[in-house]
């Protein structure tokens, strides 16, 4: 049943509000704790129970970090890795070329340079090379280091680390395993097949992490004392939430460090990243994802693959400032090129059709750097997962994004080992893929039935979830506070929406191109300023507008604007409906 009765907006979407069981718990805990409603109704909808929300509010890392020994092979990683650094062998890095890969790397950098070592950066070439290890990279740099660390790669490339024969090789990797392990000296990955899968929801810098706090404490145990790992959580934090990885349990609790310790602006290159993209808050974890993450990737879809990775780690401010305005160029350019990719991909998915378990797009030269990006905005529009692939030749890339409770990696895989696919691989929220073009169509329809039996699909595309009700009186600076207190917000904890119910709007005024503008009230308290950005892309720019004195529910987000010194609550307007 739609909430207040909006079974379609001025958007188009059908609101959804909270079950009556949620408003049930959500009145139980205000009760019990004396929290806000608003933050009760929050808490309930993340399955908080009320006597657990004040240990949630304050999430201890000490309290949620798993014992790196739970993971398969974590103790003859860490120790071959002390090895090598007690021997001062020579160590390389084989990193992924995203935000994650890149992170993990540098941590990895970061803590050898202050142990006295200096390692050897490895990151494929998106177009010549693909994603993960191959033979000809594995065999030149065995030949020439003692421990090759793949990280946020190597768990399905036998064949690729079969050829280094002439060194160890260590994988710290996420992506889903297949049924045998690759020929390496450990693989420490959650999401082996011989795991439990209770640590399936880390990015792969949250393993290099743990595998860092393992060799941390065989250092301890010899007597030796090791590098200051929470002044590292910075990177981990950055990975989690770009990689989309779900904001729950250990990952919070690293998130919400990681932005206290990026605060301080201690690394330099997290410091030029910002100041390249005119950030000038303390960043949060929408700008993780959606500000510095672009960025860092940027290198590694438009450009040199190798520049993320190496601007994470680089501790001269001069030459970060270089490589982050270098990245900030290279963003701008992997922007122009994923709008053009973006509107053919639309249209051809609307010509298909947006309302099947899968949408999917192929297109010839599509750049294999945007594919990815335009699969998560397919996504986003539609609620299923989404697949778009560039073909050249006879072979075509794709990137794909699903949506929560589908697991896409796993879909992915089996495709791959039914010959349907070249290659594929990721795990539950990203994939990749390689496909022939006489296979495309057959490839589609089966990962649509594969994804279909998972769910994919039911869920309405227009749907707009919301935690409950406010009056614009109600929305402090105090009260966004509070529920800034239940986030970082993301993956698999989306920010609270909220309702203002039968408001009167008393200013409105286009700003830009596409934006509005407005103030709002109920007439019976304070009123309340609301941005709704890209408002006239649909119906709701113009309703709001020329409202003419009507009435309507609005829905969207609560912000604080900094201005001037002083705080204020802005509603991220989202959707909006007549009042009837």
């Amino acid at each position: 049943m739609s909430y207040l009765g909006v079974a379609r907006s001025l958007t188009g979407r059908c609101w959804i509000g909270p079950t009556p069981e949620t408003d049930r718990l959500s009145e139980a805990m205000v009760q019990d704790t004396t929290l806000p409603r608003a933050l009760c109704q929050t808490l309930t909808r993340l399955g908080v129970a009320s006597c657990d929300a004040a240990a949630y509010l304050e999430p201890k890392l000490r309290d949620l970090l798993p014992d790196p020994r739970s993971l398969k092979d974590m103790e003859t990683a860490a120790a071959r890795f002390l090895q090598a650094v007690e021997r001062r062998e020579k160590i390389a890095i084989f990193a992924d070329y995203d935000v994650d890969g890149g992170a993990s790397a540098a941590l990895l950098i970061d803590w050898l340079r202050r142990m006295g070592l200096d390692a050897t950066l490895y990151v494929p070439d998106r177009i010549d090379e693909g994603y993960g290890p191959n033979a000809p990279a594995m065999a030149e740099l065995a030949a020439a280091h003692n421990l090759i660390l793949c990280v946020d790669c190597g768990t399905l490339s036998h064949e690729a680390l079969a050829a280094a024969t002439a060194a160890d090789v260590v994988v710290l990797d996420h992506h889903l395993g297949g049924e045998t392990l690759p020929p390496a000296l450990a693989v420490v990955n959650p999401n082996r097949q011989d795991e439990s899968g209770d640590l399936s929801h880390l990015c792969a810098a949250a393993v290099v992490f743990l595998m860092l706090v393992e060799a941390g404490r065989q250092l301890r145990e010899a007597g030796r004392q090791g590098p200051d790992l929470m002044a590292m959580l910075d990177l981990v934090a950055l990975a989690t939430v770009a990689d989309v990885a779900p904001l729950r349990d250990v990952n919070r609790a690293f998130v919400r460090a990681g932005l206290a310790i990026m605060s301080r602006r201690d690394r330099p290159g997290l410091v030029a990243l910002g100041d390249v993209s005119r950030l000038d808050t303390a960043p949060t974890a929408y700008h993780l994802g959606f500000v510095l993450g672009p960025r860092v990737n940027a290198g590694g879809r438009v450009g040199r693959a190798d520049l993320g990775a190496r601007l994470l780690a680089c501790n001269d401010p001069t030459e970060a400032m270089a490589l982050a305005e270098k990245l900030d160029e290279l963003n701008t350019e992997r922007r122009d090129v994923e709008a053009a990719v973006r509107a053919a991909a639309l249209d051809q998915a609307e010509a298909r059709g947006l309302d099947a378990p899968l949408v999917w797009a192929a297109g010839e030269g599509w750049h294999p750097g945007v594919v990815g990006i335009v699969a998560s905005r397919l996504k986003e529009a539609t609620n299923r997962p989404a697949i778009v692939i560039g073909f050249d030749g006879d072979e075509g890339k794709g990137s794909g994004r699903s949506v929560s409770g589908v697991d896409l990696g796993h879909a992915i895989q089996r495709l791959a080992a039914e010959g349907l696919l070249l290659k594929g691989g990721g795990h539950r929220m990203a994939a990749g893929l390689t496909v022939a073009r006489d296979k495309l169509e057959a490839a589609m329809a089966r990962l649509s039935d594969l994804l279909a039996r998972q769910g994919a699909g039911r869920s309405g595309p227009a749907d707009l979830a919301l935690d409950g009700l406010l009056m614009p009186g109600a929305a402090t600076p105090e009260l966004v506070g509070q529920i800034e207190q239940a986030g970082p917000f993301g993956a698999g904890a989306p920010a609270p929406r909220y309702a203002f119910c039968d408001i009167g709007i008393t200013f409105a005024k286009r700003v830009g191109d596409s934006h509005l503008k407005i103030r709002f009230g109920d007439g019976t308290g304070p009123s309340l300023d609301a941005i709704a950005f890209s408002a006239y892309d649909t119906g709701l720019g113009q309703a709001l507008e020329q409202h003419g004195g009507a009435r309507f529910h609005l829905a969207g987000r609560l912000d604080i604007n900094t201005w001037g010194g002083r705080q204020t609550v802005q509603l991220r307007l989202e959707d909006a409906s007549p009042a009837t």
